[in-house]
Formats: structure tokens, sequence, C-alpha cells
């Protein structure tokens, strides 16, 4: 094989990449991952993980990903701290252009970029991010018993974060910018039933109050009686004004999958930008996507689980799949040099 083409690149480093490349490198694949504008993912934000198998006094999500990339280092996986700015999947070797400038070759690629969770704009989110502030109510939902918390959202993972929620909170208000939720109603229903479930109409989030020693302490919300108070408060119509104590907010607001450089390679995504993989002739899942040699992990192509501990094993099975793809192209390779000969 052609030294100047890599045998296998992934394309991000939170869990799901981590763990394709320590199955790859120890599969002798010398992978290189590449990894991205935010190394770890959205698992660095992550104060305490306690739901990853393993751990039963808990992990840091920055140790755990240390910790993974340590691992895949030991195997023989090398790491670059470039992202992916445009991508050539239309023949072997895949064609890679990188965000430093250079170009890269490889024949396969497993695309582990993650999706980043959605943010609303209020003061304060970026200091408390992971410090009260979540957008992963399974991942930190435990750490609220007793607390008042709030959920920023109105789709069906809103109503889900809240129905959860409950679980452990004292009280949960979802915080909605309009009088009617984008949820299915079977989702509205069950959060409109429960009894520690309350709902603040027409309202946003503007600040949060706390720190990161303390946490969060309290949050303020404005209102307007025809909804999205703060378009309407910058265009200087008058709003209400509410300050509340609540020990943990969660945004609800979707996630952007960050395939854009995947755009017209022939990539199948889903309307919302999420990879689609393929289902193999026997009717198993892959992790296979519409191009040969492409496959994909994680949150990248998981709009509905998105954790870390499934994203881990569709990283493991991308780094399977890739090594049966490259063994394929190798024998290939072979056969057609004795025919030469």
């Amino acid at each position: 094989m052609n030294s100047n083409i890599h045998t296998l690149v992934i394309a991000g480093s939170g869990i799901a990449g981590l763990s394709a490349a320590v199955y790859a490198a120890r599969a002798d694949l010398e992978p290189l991952v590449l990894e991205g504008d935010e190394p770890g993912g959205q698992l660095t934000l992550t104060t305490d993980v306690e739901n990853y198998l393993g751990f039963p006094d808990g992990v840091g999500g920055m140790e755990l990903v240390e910790r993974g990339k340590e691992q895949a280092e030991q195997f023989g996986a090398e790491f670059e701290h470039v992202s992916i700015e445009e991508a050539g999947l239309d023949g072997q070797p895949l064609q890679l252009r990188l965000s430093n400038g250079e170009t890269i070759r490889t024949r396969a690629l497993i695309v582990a970029t993650g999706a980043s969770a959605r943010w609303v704009g209020a003061d304060g989110e970026d200091e408390l991010m992971g410090y009260g502030l979540s957008t992963c109510a399974t991942c930190d939902g435990a750490f609220h018993r007793g607390n008042d918390v709030l959920v920023v959202g109105g789709g069906d993972s809103a109503m889900e974060e809240a129905l959860f929620l409950a679980k452990f909170a004292d009280s949960v208000t979802i915080v909605h910018r309009r009088e009617e939720l984008r949820a299915s109603e079977i989702m509205a229903d069950r959060a409109r039933d429960h009894d520690d479930i309350e709902f603040r109409w027409n309202t946003e989030l503007q600040s949060l109050r706390g720190s990161r020693e303390e946490g969060i302490t309290g949050a303020t919300l404005v209102t307007h009686p025809d909804g999205y108070p703060k378009q309407k408060a910058k265009n200087g119509v008058d709003v209400q004004t509410a300050t509340v104590d609540v020990g943990g907010v969660f945004y609800a607001v979707g996630h952007t999958p960050n395939t854009a450089f995947l755009e017209g390679t022939g990539v199948e995504r889903d309307e919302d930008g999420y990879v689609q993989l393929r289902t193999a002739a026997d009717g198993q899942m892959t992790s296979e996507t519409t191009v040969e040699g492409v496959f994909a992990a994680g949150d990248v192509a998981d709009s509905r689980y998105q954790q870390a501990v499934t994203a881990a094993g569709t990283g493991s099975m991308a780094a399977l799949d890739a090594e049966e793809f490259v063994e394929t192209l190798e024998m290939t390779d072979r056969n057609v040099a004795n025919t030469s000969v």
C-alpha cells in the first residue's frame, strides 16, 4: 500500500472516535485521529459521569476522554488537532482537505464528529455549562435530587427531559417561548399531567446566576403574552422579568450534527443532518454509510440515544467494519497485482 495513503482516518475525538481509535489501532490499522475544533466532544462539558460502565464512583468527563486518548495512543493511534474542511469521497483513495490547508488521502474514513447541543444565548451559560447547566438529563439528572430545575424547550426532547428529571427533582418547570408546544400530543400530555411539572408559557431564559464553585443558584426569565419575549425586548417592547431560585437548568432545544463537510459527497443524511447508516442484507445494523469506505459512529448518526456508552459501542462497530473493508481492498489489490504479473 502506498505509504502516502493512510489506511484509516477517524474524524472526531469524542468517545465514539476514541473507541474506534482503540479498536483500529489494536488491529494495526495505524489510525490517524483528527481531533477537531473541540477535542473530546460534548463529554468535556460534563463534570461527573456516573453512568459509564466500569466507574462505580463516577469519573470526570475530561478524565474519561483523556484516558481514552492515552489508551488509543498506547496501541499506536496518532492524533492531530485539525478538522476536515472538505471531503472528496467519489473514489479510492478518499481525499480530505484539512483546516490547516493540507490535503490527505485515506482508504477508509470513520465520521465521529458528533452533534453540538444548541444553546439559547443566556448570560452566564458559557461559565456555567457543566456546573448546573446541562444539555443531558440522563447524564446529570441524578445530581439534582431535591432541587428545583428548569427545562428550556418545547419539543419531545424537552418533555422527555422533564419527565426524567421529575424522578429526582422537587419540581420541574418547562420554559417555552410560545404558548404552543412542538412536542407530540402524547408526550405533551404526559408532561402536563405530571404533578411535579409546571409550564411557563411565552417565556425565555435571559440569564443564569451562580458560580462554578456553587453551581447554579437562580435564573432570570422574561415573559410577554404574545411570546418570543427576548426578540420583543430587543425591539423596545416592554416585557415582564422574574427571578427564580433553581438548582439546575437543562437545555432541550435540539442538537446540530457536525456534518457540514459531507455536503455534496454522496453520504446520505436526514433532514436534520444526521448521517444515515446502511442495513446489511441479513437485516443487521452496520456503521456503513451510503459511500463505500466511509463509516459513522456516535452522535453524528444517533439523534435518539446520544449517550457516551452508546457512542463507544458504535465506535467499536465502525472500527470493525472499517477493518473488514480495508482487508477486502488489500485482497483485491493483491489479486490485481498477481493477475498483471
